[in-house]
């Protein structure tokens, strides 16, 4: 039998000033606290997220990047990184890429029989106009999944599902922030996969599970955030496992368990209705209906 791959993730650290509902001026010792779940659980990787800090200006932003950065230092395993939003919002990807020592653009990974794949899709909030999904980004996503040999787990900032923000703090009036416009787009890219597929995310600051086509799509909650468990923050990371099954595990305020087999990935669905005024046999129906 293969050897389960171990991911520990973490995302949204939001190491800064509180804001709203973050708990900033905590995100460096529950860092600490991750690192030690790192040291004890041995995976074979960490992955974060993006949104490391709680943006200000330049100035700052380089010094909360920094100490964020210094708190991954001490960790032995592999680490990959995602920029978020409020890393983008005064900083730029050279930037961040100096202060984490590591490129920051589209990678994939061989890790055992799983292929690692680190989207960076653009990440910057631009104003006016918000996320913007690029040409060059959805085309190196479609070469990916059209060359996958192995397994894909695809970890991005930014989810990709497009769902419902019902009860989340920060999105259920302002969804068009939740997702990329034209993320069905990527979705019909991940439906043409040949291989297993799993998505992770961070950005809504809430656990979740949506399947589209039968590929999961999932979110992790942050590390700094409240709303979900106040007065304290969520605490969260993750510990992804990867195997014949896909077996994820939120540790933290807010836990949370969800087991899939790898293979029921591969089913499709059928392509949804239109609209049924739209359907010509619904409609065909509810005229000869009508014209009785």
């Amino acid at each position: 039998m293969a050897k389960t791959l171990r991911l520990a993730v973490v995302a949204d650290i939001h190491h800064g000033e509180n804001s709203f509902t973050k708990k900033g001026s905590e995100a460096l010792p529950l860092m600490a606290e991750f690192r030690r779940f790192v040291a004890e659980a041995r995976p074979d990787a960490v992955i974060d997220l993006g949104d490391r800090i709680s943006d200000r200006d330049h100035a700052t932003d380089l010094r909360l990047e920094q100490e964020v950065a210094d708190a991954f230092a001490a960790i032995a395993a592999p680490r990959f990184h995602l920029c978020g939003n409020h890393d983008r919002d005064h900083l730029t990807v050279v930037e961040n890429e100096a202060i984490l020592g590591q490129p920051l653009g589209h990678r994939t990974v061989d890790l055992g029989d799983w292929r690692l794949v680190l989207w960076a899709a653009d990440s910057k909030i631009h104003r006016p106009g918000g996320f913007v999904l690029t040409e060059a980004d959805l085309l190196w996503l479609a070469a990916t999944v059209n060359a996958a040999d192995r397994p894909l787990a695809i970890m991005s900032h930014v989810p990709l599902s497009g769902h419902a923000q019902t009860g989340n703090y920060y999105f259920e009036r302002n969804p068009e922030f939740s997702t990329y416009p034209g993320a069905e787009r990527a979705r019909a890219v991940l439906r043409q996969a040949r291989v297993p597929v799993i998505c992770l995310s961070g950005h809504v600051h809430w656990n979740t599970l949506t399947t589209v086509d039968g590929i999961p799509h999932l979110t992790l909650q942050s590390l700094t955030e409240s709303f979900t468990t106040m007065p304290r923050p969520a605490g969260a990371w993750g510990l992804l496992e990867l195997s014949e099954r896909i077996v994820w595990t939120v540790y933290g305020n807010d836990p949370f368990v969800a087991k899939l087999d790898a293979a029921d990935t591969l089913r499709r669905w059928m392509t949804p209705l239109q609209p049924f005024s739209e359907h010509p046999e619904l409609r065909h129906r509810h005229h000869s209906l009508a014209a009785e």
